[in-house]
C-alpha cells in the first residue's frame, strides 16, 4: 500500500495548528496482502505557506515480515499573493519496494481550493516528470476532510488522477488511485478506523485492485 495520504494536506492547514503530525498503523486486508503499514505524516504552515511530508513503510518481507517497502512524499505549498488561496507548489515522491523503484517522480503546479458548500476539494493540478514513464505527464490531485459529530467522526482521504507511458507501451495510459479513510475518535489523541485503497492502472497491474485496511492513528 503505497499510502500517499495526501494528505489532509491544505485542510489540516485551514483547521488545524500551525504544526500537524501523526502515525498510522495499518493491517492490509486486500488479496494476497495480509501485512501491516505504517505512515508517519507531518505538516508545517509558515509565514510563506506550508510543507507537507510522509513516508510509508510496508511489512511484508518473507519469514519474519520485516520492511519490504519504503516510501515517501514532500510537497512544498508556496501562497501567491495575486489570488487568495492560490498557491504554487513543488513536490518529489519516491521509493523502493524490494529493488522495484516506485517514484522518482517531480511534480510542479498550481493548488486551489474548489468550495462546494457541503465540502472542500483542494485540488492540484500539476505537470508531473517520472522516472519511470517516457516524456512528460500531468496530475490531479484532489484532497477533501469532513468532520461530522463534533470531529468524533472523520471522512478525508484524496483522489489523484495521472497520465504514464511505461516501457513496452505504445500509448499514455491514466492511472487513477484514490484512497478514502473513514476515522473514529476514540480519545483526544487516538483515532481507529478504515482506508480503502482503490487503483486503476498503477503498477504492477493494469486491473482495478481494492484494498481495505483496519487502522489506528495517533495525533501528536
Amino acid at each position: 500500500m503505497i499510502k500517499i495520504m495526501k494528505v489532509t494536506l491544505l485542510m489540516i492547514f485551514l483547521i488545524t495548528p500551525l504544526l500537524s503530525q501523526n502515525i498510522q498503523i495499518h493491517y492490509d486486508l486486500g488479496k494476497d496482502r495480509k501485512y501491516f503499514t505504517s505512515t508517519f505524516e507531518m505538516l508545517k504552515a509558515d509565514d510563506y505557506g506550508s510543507t507537507f511530508f510522509f513516508t510509508d513503510f510496508d511489512f511484508n518481507n518473507g519469514g519474519n515480515k520485516s520492511m519490504s517497502l519504503a516510501y515517501f512524499e514532500i510537497a512544498r505549498y508556496i501562497n501567491l499573493p495575486w489570488v487568495e488561496n492560490l498557491s504554487a507548489t513543488l513536490q518529489y515522491n519516491d521509493g523502493n519496494a524490494a529493488g522495484y523503484p516506485l517514484g522518482h517522480v517531480w511534480l510542479a503546479g498550481l493548488s486551489y481550493p474548489i468550495d462546494l458548500g457541503i465540502t472542500t476539494l483542494n485540488t492540484d493540478l500539476l505537470y508531473r516528470k517520472d522516472y519511470l514513464s517516457t516524456g512528460s505527464d500531468f496530475q490531479i490531485t484532489i484532497v477533501w476532510f469532513n468532520e461530522f459529530w463534533d470531529g468524533k467522526i472523520i471522512f478525508t482521504g484524496f483522489a489523484d488522477l495521472w497520465s504514464a507511458k511505461l516501457a513496452g507501451k505504445d500509448k499514455k495510459d491514466l492511472v487513477i488511485m484514490t484512497e478514502p479513510q473513514l476515522w473514529v475518535k476514540v480519545t483526544k489523541n487516538l483515532f481507529l478506523g478504515s482506508e480503502v485503497e482503490i487503483t486503476h492502472n498503477f503498477l504492477p497491474t493494469n486491473k482495478v485492485e481494492i484494498m481495505p485496511t483496519l487502522a489506528a492513528k495517533w495525533e501528536f
